[in-house]
């Protein structure tokens, strides 16, 4: 193990021998087989745990439905302050997670610390949240009678992420659900555990000077897809949020219907970009960049179709192949690294199985070979790749999870929306232009069928406050900001008669 990862681990208060199972403050051994953790940054072992199995996932279940008995019952305003003192262990050791998430997840250093500073980002969101829990009175048709909406906490939430973002967006569904009465159940990805169970163990740390809190209120189960699916199998929690590939969607979408529960779903992008004639070229090189290499290409906002206008493609491919030959490639905890490793083989091979499509279709690979020099040994370095390729290719149809940028010509606007919108998924979008006209058909009914829908700007960095998610195959969920918090509660309509009469609604007589 990295000894920057054991002192960081330690810091932490994460125990020396990692367990599969956490329920709240207990940490014990999963019942399952023994698991390895590896770096993708150099193939380094990170550390050994036995995986949880479904009876240990019965057992989290089970103390989350208990603390939910107490913890529905805290005012929100309480709650919001076990989340303000979360955040602030988060805050006190923001870099000792980020080294974690580094060597884990293999992100540079600045998007490591941006993650965890998202998190706090949505702690203190949601500490403002927990006085703003609003319903509604609603004016009834019935005189002496009140009408009125107001929320209740749900139930335990169970929580699936993904390997890409290993610890905010657990946070931003955890933060959330705490305020609005909710212990969590989390099922981290099977290849970044170390990071579940460091913020973990900031929870005990929280937990300890938070007395009257349930210890349940936050577990983790570290496990493969059978974890997964008995999480969302658990009628105990009546929301499964998940984030992951579609065909993981769908397994855990189906069987959480099949038991008539909720699913919270945040699945693939294959986010598009058009760049219109009159676009600030200098912006849209700096913006497509970082949109479509950040996280080697792993984030589900990453730009993948760049929609360019015929009159300005040659010249931007140029400005950007440009760029693309000067890129700091390498290990991710180096100053001035900006592209560090895919997450393993797997991703590599992937990557080239879709340039090699690309290439049957008649498409033009620049760069997108494998690195070895000047990188560390162990693990997949890539260049990041442009093609040049027409609208119609099979493989853009598909999302692969690695940084290819395939460059599209278009010819006019309504063109370029069709070929935006031509597409199974539906996450981020976005339109660099300088011409009013074009941003706000691009943002209208008729423009791009995205949930996050940008202008000059690119696909990937949104910000806490707005809700974050998507359409089509990207799943329907919001999570994070704006009114999310209600998927995590239930809506009660009540009414309240203060009279002496008995009217009924809509004029209904029933005289007995």
């Amino acid at each position: 193990m990295s000894t920057a990862v054991r002192e960081a681990l330690r810091r932490m208060s994460v125990p020396a021998e990692p367990s599969g199972v956490v329920v709240g403050g207990e940490w014990s051994r999963g019942r399952g087989t023994l698991e390895s953790v590896v770096s993708p940054i150099n193939g380094s072992l990170l550390g050994e745990f036995h995986a949880a199995t479904p009876p240990d996932v019965d057992q989290a279940t089970e103390a989350a439905a208990t603390a939910f008995l107490q913890w529905r019952c805290v005012p929100a305003p309480q709650r919001g302050e076990f989340v303000r003192q979360f955040g602030e262990r988060l805050r006190q050791y923001k870099e000792d997670l980020a080294t974690v998430v580094s060597w884990e997840a293999g992100k540079i250093t600045t998007e490591a610390l941006g993650e965890v500073q998202e998190m706090i980002d949505i702690c203190d969101f949601a500490v403002g949240l927990s006085r703003q829990l609003y319903g509604k009175t609603i004016a009834s048709e019935r005189p002496g009678h009140r009408l009125s909406e107001y929320w209740h906490p749900l139930g335990p939430v169970g929580v699936i992420s993904a390997f890409n973002f290993p610890v905010a967006v657990w946070a931003w569904n955890a933060a959330i659900a705490w305020v609005c009465g909710d212990p969590v159940v989390w099922k981290p990805s099977d290849k970044t555990p170390l990071t579940a169970l460091a913020c973990q163990a900031l929870v005990v740390q929280t937990l300890e000077r938070c007395p009257d809190v349930p210890a349940a209120v936050s577990n983790v189960v570290v496990g493969g897809v059978d974890v997964g699916q008995s999480l969302a199998a658990s009628a105990r929690l009546p929301l499964v949020s998940a984030t992951g590939s579609v065909a993981m969607g769908r397994a855990v979408a189906r069987t959480v219907a099949a038991r008539l529960g909720r699913s919270l779903l945040e699945l693939g992008g294959n986010n598009g970009m058009i760049v219109t004639p009159s676009a600030d070229i200098d912006l849209a090189v700096r913006s497509i960049t970082f949109a479509a290499v950040g996280t080697c290409g792993q984030r589900c906002t990453t730009l993948r179709r760049l929609i360019v206008h015929e009159s300005i493609a040659d010249a931007l491919r140029g400005r950007l192949l440009d760029v693309y030959c000067r890129l700091p490639i390498g290990d991710p905890t180096k100053d001035g690294t900006l592209v560090g490793p895919l997450i393993n083989e797997a991703a590599g091979d992937a990557m080239q199985h879709a340039l090699a499509a690309a290439r049957q279709h008649n498409g033009v690979v620049h760069g997108g070979e494998r690195l070895q020099d000047g990188v560390p040994t162990g693990g997949v370095y890539v260049r990041p790749a442009i093609v040049e390729i027409a609208a119609h290719a099979p493989i853009i149809q598909q999302e692969t999870f690695a940084p290819i940028l395939y460059l599209i010509r278009y010819r006019d606007l309504d063109e370029a929306v069709r070929i935006h919108n031509d597409v199974p998924q539906g996450l981020a979008s976005a339109i660099l232009t300088r011409d009013v006209r074009e941003a706000e058909r691009f943002c209208s009914p008729s423009g791009s069928d995205c949930g996050i829908v940008n202008v000059n700007i690119g696909t990937s960095g949104a910000e806490i406050g707005g809700a974050f998610g998507g359409e089509k195959q990207t799943g329907g969920g919001r999570e994070s900001g704006s009114d999310s918090w209600k998927a995590y509660m239930r809506r009660v309509t009540s009414t309240v008669n203060y009279s002496d009469e008995l009217p009924l609604a809509q004029g209904i007589r029933f005289d007995v």
